[in-house]
């Protein structure tokens, strides 16, 4: 019997009040978003009954939605992608780099999501790959993956890109494998410098090309003169480029990737409470340290909500990407050419494709293996018939 607390639970609860107080301010994305996270794994998704191949026990299985927002989605999707991953490790070092962008900013790509995003990744990987290839630091051409998270710890708008980069690449041309030092891969203030001047350079380009578009408190931002007055005090700030130290084996940087690839803004584990007094859950203060760093934070169930929206990703926008040596066109080729300058044997591989494993849990009663014995059909609303319809009966009769 489940007996934690859920985002849907939430949702169920909270939502129909909350949609109908914000009646024509949130988007279809976000209605359908709130839709599949309440219906997720419940009668209305369809499902199937399983029995026990040696004891005949069965079970009903509800239809996940698949929604990327939903948090009880996100770990099958984490397991197919890390299997198609595991295979491009290197048994080398491997670092974390993060991107953030300053508040100023942040608050422009709130409004403007899918420009803002896109021009984080591709400012922060050219930022990368720019200085990696430069002699007077590594270079060589490294390898990219790239992770976009929306929030901070307490749901707050807090865009910033998480990477893992290979500890070394393959020199500029193409003889040999250039290590980087073991604790240090590239300085983070020329990385910041960087990054802040192609962002800026940009975003006002974007600006120019009428692309950006401003609303509520950020109206005046319309008119040129108040643009370039906001953004005045980031130009002169230092951009947070932060390197981590580097993983223990390619086995650690699988267990990294497995909590942030497919996270979402709040996973159901955070929650602790969920009455009249709004929802309870843990999130991290960073400005504070050691055990103090983890706190205790209660919103009404309207500002949770408002607060797990703000994250809605544009339809189709890819939030995993790669780049480098890892950009999806070089890929093979590059790691191929990688095994052969660093000495490692090529992954192995089955001449015949391995069978699909099994998704479904086995029996709770004796461990055996569980099968289909029913469809059950995805539940829709009923509704009346067309008024048209209805007078042709009544005309025929």
């Amino acid at each position: 019997m489940r007996t934690s607390i859920e985002v849907a639970d939430i949702f169920r609860t909270a939502g129909p009040a909350y949609r109908l107080a914000h009646v024509g301010h949130l988007s279809l994305h976000q209605l359908k978003i709130m839709s599949a996270i309440e219906q997720c794994r419940t009668a209305a998704m369809g499902g199937h009954v399983e029995a026990c191949e040696d004891c005949g026990h069965w079970r009903v299985a509800y239809n996940s939605c698949r929604n990327r927002h939903c948090p009880k989605c996100q770990g099958a999707a984490a397991r197919t992608w890390l299997a198609d991953r595991e295979a491009d490790l290197l048994p080398i070092g491997y670092f974390h780099v993060v991107f953030t962008l300053p508040a100023e900013v942040g608050a422009i790509a709130f409004h403007n999501k899918a420009l803002i995003y896109d021009l984080l990744f591709r400012a922060a990987s050219e930022t990368m790959q720019i200085i990696a290839a430069d002699p007077k630091h590594l270079g060589a051409r490294i390898g990219i993956t790239a992770v976009l998270h929306t929030w901070g710890s307490a749901l707050t708008h807090h865009p910033h890109i998480h990477m893992i980069v290979p500890g070394g690449g393959i020199a500029l041309d193409g003889t040999r494998w250039v290590s980087a030092r073991p604790a240090f891969l590239l300085p983070v203030r020329v990385l910041g410098a960087l990054f802040r001047r192609l962002f800026l350079t940009r975003l006002l380009a974007l600006y120019d090309a009428g692309q950006l578009a401003f609303f509520g408190s950020m109206a005046h931002l319309a008119e040129r003169r108040a643009f370039l007055r906001h953004l005045s005090p980031v130009r002169k700030k230092r951009w947070v480029v932060y390197a981590k130290p580097p993983f223990a084996g390619p086995e650690a940087v699988l267990a990294y990737l497995s909590r942030y690839t497919h996270r979402v803004a709040i996973s159901n584990s955070r929650l602790l409470r969920f009455d009249e007094d709004g929802v309870t859950f843990r999130y991290k203060d960073y400005r504070r340290g050691g055990a103090d760093r983890q706190q205790v934070m209660t919103l009404g169930a309207d500002e949770f909500i408002r607060r797990f929206l703000l994250h809605d990703l544009p339809k189709g926008f890819h939030r995993i990407r790669h780049y480098g040596l890892l950009a999806s066109g070089m890929r093979k080729d590059s790691l191929e050419r990688a095994r052969q300058l660093l000495a490692i044997a090529p992954p192995a591989g089955d001449d015949m494709p391995a069978e699909p494993p099994d998704a479904r849990p086995p029996c709770s009663c004796c461990g055996g293996r569980m099968i289909v014995i029913e469809i059950l059909e995805r539940r829709y609303q009923p509704r009346a018939p067309p008024c048209f319809a209805a007078s042709s009966e009544r005309q025929a009769s």
